[in-house]
Order: structure tokens, then C-alpha cells, then sequence
């Protein structure tokens, strides 16, 4: 009998569980996958006369009114991820309706010959880029920037990555937010460049705290539910075996002493710094995404980063103030949480045009109960589940089962402003942080830029409103995979007794698809057409940022000490400012790709990549509709009130209906010398249609509240994949500052 239960239980249920934890792991460590190279870059570069035909366009535009024509505007894109990243990875995959592998050499044709650009950068997050990624990434820019003259070249290739850190998982208020930054390098030779990419400490993709059995499960799971896309998976998960084999650089070591194989990391920016130093080579360091709440706690801020040690000033001189992430410019005065009588943390009630979710969610609770239901017990229940998620800190969907994304009507949300981040942190604008002054003298002196943030290696995607699913981030996972793992689960009438954390992260990326947009830029005023230019122009501050547009934008103080000084300028004066501003529309987009693209990428390759529309201006441009002033007066110290200080606009100009342009003169005739005080431009265009332009398409009442939405979801249910989002909006230009100070400050 024992000799039979071995031979014919025990010994077959022992093979079958060892084939298939062989099998798990043989799926799960991704045997039989492709580690993927650089690509091939398209070897023939733009002609020669449609680069000059860019600059005379510009000429023309702007021989009329511009004083300085020395200069020249280049638009650029420096924030631009492919599937090196483990994300972009991810969002490639078939379970997320994906497109497959865009390496460096996607992104390098696709600035070329798609989107037109004049230069770009490559950001990968270094938090899990291999050694012979990195390596593959400095030869792929070198490769993308020897197809062109260096001197007068059609593309310049910036070599960078992407320092991506946030509070601890799971305990958002445990720990500082700094937030992501881009790295970006001037130079690019081996000898000129660090050997390794520095990320934020352990904040890797794969170095999240979950147990290696879970990770290799989950790697599996994915796998062995789409069999029939099973290349794909293998292909993730070797490079996921590759990243996690990497061991992290031991601490305290000189940069050039630590092994080139080795991943490194620096936990908060001051580290980053010292590491960036400790190399010696040109880099810039740009705050990217900061006020988007999928990775910033409502309780972030910049002031927690305003110091000597994390603000470097000499390398933090720009801010990507808009991006297909949204716009992170605007401040406002908000509350989540307000403290009762006795002193407790509650619920705020929605004000100013602000609906916190943790209402939102009792108000979806008190609808739910029957006409039976005594009103008492309702607000019971109401107040019950609004407690139950400001406690939880974060995923509000967790605590309400039975929801759909349009339940939670612009919770959360800034409804006022322009396009903007999901979940949005007012504590983390652009405005916020040019009030701001520490107790040790620092204070932030950014430029405004535009770029893309896009995760499928097409830098500058925002030419033309088309194609929502390829030109944006906006990904869902495909119907019968959120199907598996969306459960709202039933319409209870009370909030749940164990979140439900799944169901609410797939709510969280349904919902957060509709913030998804295509593309800032951002623009340079050079002295010509190269790297050292273009290097020149950022450190200089003299950039502009745009939300796709190429709009033309000129921002200058007449009054300086020394004659006219341009955006990005800091000056000592002693009398009021007086300023003046252009700006140009950008060129109305004719259909399809100029015939130099077709002459140069395969029908395959163009449709691929640009699928089948490029960046191909017709000869009329769109006409600047209105141009507006904000005026913010930076703090005499950390405790003074900040919502004083910022007036936007504080002055507004229309515009004549030409296309030719519109040009204004001002000035400050209450300009205080004993403040410093900041003055930026908006340049508004005529409306046109956007992806995202309304994300959630409300519905107001008479008083301008959002009663009903109709969000534009990337999966499920409400997914229409010919729907591609479009609103009216008003594309626009955000010039950098131009900081001021009285001779005694």
C-alpha cells in the first residue's frame, strides 16, 4: 500500500509540482526572451533648405516688431522615455493594449522626421537602466546626432535620464516628496559623461518592498493569462531578471571609483548634487510633474526642498511647468482636511470651486441610501466613509465598492485651470515655488519649459490633436484583462470594511486617463543653431515653454541698468519696470508628412512612428487671442501668507484678430524695490480643438459647480477607442521670469 500511495500519488504530484514551479519559473525569470538594443537610426537627415526654411519662417514673423534678431527660436522636447524604462516597458505590453518595444532609435527618428524638432533629450528612469542599456543610450545619441553637420545640424541629441523619487509607498506622509527630475547632460562622449545614470536610491521599479516569491508570481500571472502574446512578457521579464541582477553601488565611495556595473543611487537631491559634482561635467537638473498627485501626496511640498543642500541653483535653473502629465503652473488655496472644535482632523467641505474626495465619497455613500433610511443614519454613513478616507491618506475608490469613474465627479481635481495634472498638489506649482523665500535665503529662480513626459519614444508628439492612445500616456489595460482585475464590486450603501486596493488602482488609472495629454515643448532663444547654443540659451534661463504649440514668444525688460535685458533675467533696478512682449502664433498643420519624410523612412516605419502625420506647417498662422501678466512678489519670510503674493493675472491684454502677431508694452508703477518680485507672460492663442482639453467634460449648474461628468477613459466599459477627447482650448506660451530687486535688497 505505501509502495503504491509513492509510485502513484505521491511521485506524479511531486513531478507535477516540480514542471511547474519549473514552468513558473521558467515564464516568471523570462527564459527565452529578447533583451532589446538601441535600434537603427535612419542614416539621411532633414534637407538642407527645410531647416532654413524653419529660421526664415521666423524672420519673416517677426522683422517687423522683434529688436533682437540675432537670435533664433529652437523648439525642443527634454523629457522623453523609451521602453528602457521598466514602466514604459510595461505600457508596452498587449495586457495594456500596447505597442511593443520603442528603443532610443524610435525617439531619435521620430524628432527627425515626425514632430520636426530642433533638439531633444532621452530620460529613462535610472532607477532601473541596466549597464548595457546605458551604454546602448550614449551610443544610440551619438548615433542620432552623426547624421548631421554638428555645426549647422537639423537635430541635436541631448544625453540625460530621469531621477524619479516620491514619499515611501503605502505611507506617503513618512517621508519628504521631492518628486521627479530630469538629468540632462551637455556633452556626450564616454570620457565627457558619467558612467553610470544616478537614481533615487532603492525607488526602482523592481526594488519596491515586495517579496520576491509575489513579484515572480505576479511576473508569471501575466504571462500565463495571455498565452497567446507570450513573447512580449518574456521579453519584460528578462529585463526585468537583468535589472534586479544588478547590485547597488556601496555608499560614501567616489563616483569614479564605484564600478561601472553597479546601481547607483542618491536619496534625496542634495546627494544628487554632490554626486553631480563629484563627476565635474556640465549637467542641468529639471523639477518635472511636480503638482500630479498619481506620485505627490496632498500633503507635498516645495518648501520641504528650498534649502542650500536640495536646491542647487547653479543646476536647478529650469521647471517643466506644463508636459502631457499637465500643467503643474497654477496655485490655489486648498483644504483636504480641516480641524474641527475640538481640534481633530475632518473632512473639509468643498469651497472655491474645489471638491475634495473624501466628500465626494460620502456624498456617493448618502445618495446610495433608500427612502427608508432615517437622514440621521445617512450622514452617519456619509460621515463615517469620509473619515475612513482622509485617514487612509490616499486611493479614496478603495473605501466606496460599486463605482464607476464618473461617480467621483472633478474630486480632487483643479477645474479652473488649463489642462490640468490629475489629482493636482497646489503646494507643488510652478507659482508656489517662485513665492517662496527659506529661513536660509534661498529661494527657487526657475525658468518655465514645456516637454512631453511621453513613454513611447515620440519626443514632441503635440502637433497636431490626433491618435490619443499613441501621442499620449493614456493606457488601460485591454477589456478582458480589466474585466479580470476592475471588480468594482456591488453598490453597498456603506463604505467598505477592508479597502479594496485593486479595483481602486485600476478606478485610479481609468480615471487618471483623462489628464493625459500630448505634448509641451520647449523653446530657446539661441544664437544659433547647435548644442553650445542651445546649452547656452538654458542656463541662461532664455526659454519659454509652450503646451505643443511652436508659438513665438519674446518677453523683455527696457529698462534694465544696462539696456534690454531678455526672459530668464535677474536685475538689480531703481526705477518702475517697464516690459514688453511679442508673440506669433503657431503654423495651422496641413494633412499627412512633407514628402522629405516618405523620401526617407519606409511606409512601414513612417506609419509605425508617425502614423502617417508629421509635423507639416501650411503657411498661415493661428492668431495670439490675448496676452496676460502674473505678478508674484516672493516672500520677506517663510511664515508670510503666499496667496497674497500672487496675482494672475495681474494684468490681461486682447489681442487684434491677426495672424501677424500681437506685441504689448507695460509697466509696474507700484513696483515695491524692498521685494523682490517676479513677472511672466502668458500668451494665449485663438481656441482650437485638444486632446484632453476638457479632461472630464463637466456639466455645470447655474452657480458653475460640476454636476455630471463624462470622463475619457483609456479602459473598460466606457472606452471608446474612436474617441479621441477633443475640447476647445486655448493653446498657450508661458514665458520664464524676469526677477527683480531694488538696489538695497
Amino acid at each position: 500500500m505505501i509502495r503504491f500511495i509513492l509510485r502513484f500519488i505521491l511521485l506524479p504530484l511531486g513531478v507535477g509540482l516540480a514542471i511547474f514551479f519549473a514552468a513558473i519559473t521558467w515564464v516568471a525569470e523570462g527564459v527565452g526572451g529578447r533583451l532589446f538594443g538601441r535600434g537603427a537610426i535612419t542614416t539621411e537627415p532633414i534637407p538642407l533648405e527645410a531647416v532654413a526654411q524653419r529660421s526664415q519662417r521666423q524672420l519673416d514673423a517677426t522683422a517687423s516688431g522683434e529688436p533682437n534678431q540675432s537670435s533664433q527660436i529652437l523648439f525642443g522636447d527634454l523629457h522623453v522615455h523609451t521602453t528602457y524604462s521598466g514602466d514604459a516597458f510595461i505600457f508596452s505590453l498587449p495586457m495594456f493594449q500596447g505597442e511593443g518595444a520603442h528603443p532610443p532609435a524610435d525617439a531619435c527618428d521620430f524628432a527627425r522626421f515626425c514632430s520636426g524638432l530642433d533638439f531633444w533629450s532621452i530620460n529613462d528612469h535610472a532607477e532601473d537602466i541596466t549597464t548595457e542599456q546605458w551604454s546602448e543610450t550614449r551610443q544610440a545619441i551619438r548615433e542620432c546626432n552623426a547624421v548631421a553637420d554638428p555645426e549647422n545640424p537639423d537635430l541635436v541629441a541631448f544625453l540625460g535620464w530621469e531621477w524619479t523619487q516620491s514619499a515611501p509607498l503605502g505611507n506617503p506622509e513618512a517621508g519628504t516628496h521631492y518628486g521627479h527630475k530630469n538629468v540632462i547632460l551637455r556633452d556626450t562622449e564616454d570620457d565627457s559623461v558619467p558612467r553610470r545614470p544616478i537614481g533615487a536610491g532603492g525607488a526602482g521599479l523592481f526594488e519596491q518592498p515586495v517579496p520576491p516569491a509575489v513579484w515572480a508570481l505576479v511576473r508569471a500571472g501575466m504571462a500565463s493569462l495571455d498565452l497567446g502574446n507570450l513573447q512580449p512578457y518574456l521579453d519584460f521579464n528578462r529585463f526585468a531578471r537583468v535589472a534586479r541582477s544588478m547590485e547597488a553601488c556601496p555608499k560614501g565611495v567616489p563616483v569614479r571609483d564605484l564600478p561601472d556595473d553597479c546601481l547607483e543611487g542618491a536619496e534625496t537631491p542634495a546627494e544628487l548634487f554632490r554626486k553631480l559634482d563629484d563627476w565635474g561635467y556640465p549637467s542641468l537638473v529639471i523639477p518635472h510633474g511636480t503638482s500630479w498627485g498619481i506620485h505627490a501626496s496632498p500633503s507635498a511640498r516645495l518648501d520641504d526642498q528650498l534649502s542650500f543642500a536640495d536646491h542647487d541653483p547653479q543646476r536647478q535653473r529650469l521647471f517643466e511647468v506644463f508636459s502631457g502629465h499637465g500643467s503643474s503652473e497654477v496655485y490655489r488655496e486648498w483644504l483636504d482636511t480641516e480641524l474641527d472644535d475640538q481640534g481633530n482632523g475632518r473632512c473639509a467641505s468643498p469651497r472655491d470651486g474645489y471638491l475634495p474626495c473624501c466628500w465626494q465619497a460620502g456624498e456617493i455613500i448618502r445618495n446610495r441610501c433608500s427612502e427608508e433610511t432615517p437622514e440621521t443614519v445617512c450622514d452617519a454613513r456619509a460621515q463615517h466613509v469620509r473619515q475612513q478616507v482622509l485617514d487612509a491618506g490616499g486611493l479614496p475608490y478603495a473605501h466606496v465598492s460599486g463605482t464607476r469613474p464618473d461617480d467621483w465627479l472633478g474630486c480632487g481635481q483643479l477645474q479652473d485651470g488649463f489642462m490640468p495634472a490629475f489629482n493636482y498638489r497646489p503646494n507643488m506649482s510652478a507659482q508656489y515655488g517662485l513665492a517662496l523665500r527659506a529661513e536660509d535665503g534661498s529661494t527657487y529662480r526657475y525658468g518655465m519649459i514645456g516637454s512631453s513626459d511621453n513613454h513611447k519614444a515620440r519626443p514632441g508628439p503635440g502637433y497636431k490633436e490626433v491618435a490619443r492612445k499613441a501621442y499620449s500616456d493614456a493606457y488601460g489595460f485591454r477589456r478582458d484583462w480589466y474585466d479580470a482585475l476592475s471588480d468594482p464590486g456591488p453598490a453597498s450603501p456603506e463604505g467598505t470594511v477592508e479597502p479594496r486596493i485593486l479595483s481602486a488602482l485600476g478606478m485610479s488609472l481609468e480615471r487618471g486617463s483623462s489628464f493625459y495629454y500630448t505634448s509641451g515643448l520647449v523653446a530657446v532663444h539661441a544664437d544659433a543653431r547647435n548644442r553650445e547654443a542651445i546649452w547656452h540659451a538654458l542656463e541662461n534661463r532664455n526659454v519659454y515653454g509652450t503646451s505643443g504649440e511652436r508659438i513665438l514668444l519674446y518677453f523683455n525688460l527696457l529698462n534694465g541698468k544696462n539696456g534690454m535685458l531678455p526672459m530668464g533675467s535677474e536685475a538689480e533696478i531703481d526705477s518702475p519696470p517697464r516690459f514688453e512682449v511679442r508673440a506669433v502664433g503657431a503654423f495651422e498643420q496641413l494633412p499627412g508628412c512633407p514628402d522629405f519624410v516618405g523620401e526617407r523612412l519606409s511606409p512601414q516605419r513612417m506609419e509605425r512612428l508617425c502614423l502617417g502625420e508629421c509635423y507639416h506647417p501650411s503657411d498661415l498662422r493661428r492668431p495670439i487671442e490675448r496676452i496676460e501678466v502674473v505678478r508674484i512678489r516672493k516672500q520677506h519670510s517663510p511664515d508670510e501668507p503666499v496667496g497674497e503674493l500672487i496675482e494672475d493675472p495681474w494684468r490681461s491684454f486682447e489681442c487684434p484678430a491677426s495672424r501677424e502677431g500681437c506685441q504689448i508694452r507695460f509697466e509696474d508703477p507700484d513696483w515695491d524695490p524692498s521685494r523682490e518680485t517676479v513677472y511672466y507672460v502668458r500668451a494665449l492663442q485663438q481656441p482650437t480643438l485638444a486632446i484632453g482639453g476638457e479632461p472630464l467634460r463637466c456639466e455645470h449648474d447655474e452657480h458653475g459647480n460640476c454636476v455630471r461628468t463624462r470622463a475619457c477613459p483609456a479602459s473598460g466599459p466606457d472606452f471608446d477607442p474612436n474617441d479621441n477627447c477633443l475640447s476647445p482650448v486655448q493653446e498657450r506660451a508661458w514665458s520664464s521670469p524676469i526677477f527683480l530687486r531694488g538696489p538695497e535688497l
